[in-house]
This record gives C-alpha cells, structure tokens and sequence, in this order.
C-alpha cells in the first residue's frame, strides 16, 4: 500500500505507472492487465456471469466486486478508472448499459436496456482547454437494494438512490431518490410512494390534494 500511495503521490512514477496499465489515449487496460493482474485482485462471486462482448474497462488501483449470481450482460461497459464499482448479488447490468464509478449497486438490482450511471464529471470552467483535457471530478452513486432501473435511464454523479424504488423508462436522476418511491420525467421526480400504514402505493399528486383538502377544511 506504501509503494501505491508513493506512485499516486509522485507525478513522474504516476504518468509511468498509467503507461504501463494502459495505451495513451486509450482509456482500457492493457492486455497484460485483464488477463492477468486483475483476476489476483478484483473480486467475483461463486456463479457471477460477465458476457464476453462486455468491455470491462478495470483497472488493479481500484476496486471492483461482483457479488455472486450477479451478471453483466453483452455489450455493456464497467470502468472503474476513476472510482471503484461494487455491483451486488443476484444484480443484473442489463444490454449495453454504461457503469462509470464509483458506483455502489446493492443486491437484487435489475437494470434494464441502454442505462448509464457514471459517478464522473468532466471540468469545463477554462474555455480555453477542451472539457475532455481538464480535471475530472467524482461523486459516488449509490444504488440500494432490491431496486428496479427501466431502459434508457441517465443517472448522474453524486445521486442516491432508495432501497426499492422504481425509476421509470427514459428518466434523468439528477437527485437523490427516497425509499419507496416509484420517479419518471427529466429532470426525475417522485410520482409515487409506498404507504405503510395502508400497505399500497400511492400517487404523489393524489397525496399532495388529500393533504389540500384537509388544510382547507381546517382554514374554513
């Protein structure tokens, strides 16, 4: 860990280190590193299933996991250059879904078609230097368990994400989502919540009138 930190901290060791992990100007790790030196470092559950038209873009610096029965199906992409990616048991990355850590996903996930989570930003505050050449910023995604992601869903760095929600077909999670709860639209928001004391789901806009309606009761 000491020798890590050392190259991390070290500029010159650092731009050595990256030349020998992967291509310039080729985010993915060389050949040398899938087929041996991650196999000795990243974690994969008893009858985990990654397709062999994944592009598993990891790297030995970070951690990468996947829980047992979980499965990355064809086409999709794992990068964990910039933050590591946990995916949890029985978790499904659906058809050419994008995972771009850090990123935390819990057990029981299902993540259908064409979904990208990437916990990563790229700088644009200096116009005179393309936003691809400056300094990219993190913040982790957290997934939690048993939730279900439909197709075509963005969600963008920094966001977390209840335990059992449902985000509906073609949304763009820009906040935080709270247990429970069922979001569509772009930017997402809460279109149904979980009630326990009636054991149903209920419309948020059904809600919100109830509540409406007794204040006016309670006004007049």
């Amino acid at each position: 860990m000491e020798i890590v930190k050392k190259i991390k901290s070290t500029p010159f060791l650092k731009k050595i280190a990256l030349w020998m992990l992967q291509p310039a100007y080729r985010p993915r790790p060389r050949w040398w590193v899938k087929t041996f030196w991650n196999s000795l470092v990243h974690s994969k559950g008893r009858h985990a299933f990654i397709s062999d038209s994944a592009r598993m873009d990891v790297f030995p610096y970070n951690k990468f996991s996947l829980g047992k029965y979980a499965t990355i199906e064809d086409f999709s992409c794992v990068n964990n250059a910039m933050g590591d990616v946990v995916i949890g048991s029985k978790s499904r990355i659906g058809i050419g879904n994008t995972v771009i850590g850090p990123v935390t996903i819990g057990e029981n996930i299902s993540i259908a078609q064409n979904v990208v989570i990437s916990g990563l930003n790229h700088g644009y505050e200096d116009i005179r230097v393309p936003p691809g050449e400056q300094p990219c910023s993190t913040k982790e995604i957290v997934i939690e368990n048993d939730c279900w992601i439909a197709a075509n869903v963005v969600i963008v760095a920094g966001v977390k994400i209840g335990r059992h929600c449902v985000v509906a077909a073609g949304s763009v999670v820009t906040k935080s989502v709270p247990a429970f709860s069922v979001v569509a639209g772009n930017p997402a928001r809460v279109i149904k919540k979980y009630n326990p004391d009636k054991e149903k789901w209920e419309c948020v806009s059904e809600m919100r009138n109830i509540k409406q309606k007794r204040w006016d009761n309670l006004a007049s």
